[in-house]
């Protein structure tokens, strides 16, 4: 039984950890995980979303230099989009 896996939400089977304007997409086990970065917002039907978000692929390793962990970055319009650069990404890395 692996309680500490369920706690966290998913998206496409992998876990979703957000802190405050950051979201981690992917497990801290794995080589790779992305962060989502939501950089500006706006206001839609009184509702405040995502407007423009930075991507990056990332190393976990914590034993490489901060600058050499960022493997791609993006910018992108919305969540939506965000996520899904981010989701094609991160299968990619982890296939290799």
């Amino acid at each position: 039984m692996n309680s500490a896996k369920s706690t966290f939400p998913t998206y496409k089977g992998k876990p979703l950890v957000r802190c405050g304007n950051t979201i981690y997409y992917g497990s801290m086990k794995d080589k790779y995980v992305v962060k989502l970065e939501i950089k500006s917002k706006k206001t839609v039907k009184n509702l405040e979303v995502a407007d423009k978000v930075t991507v990056q692929l990332m190393y976990t390793d914590a034993n490489i230099l901060s600058r050499k962990q960022i493997v791609k970055t993006s910018e992108k319009s919305g969540l939506y989009l965000a996520m899904d650069i981010a989701d094609a990404w991160l299968t990619r890395a982890l296939a290799e």
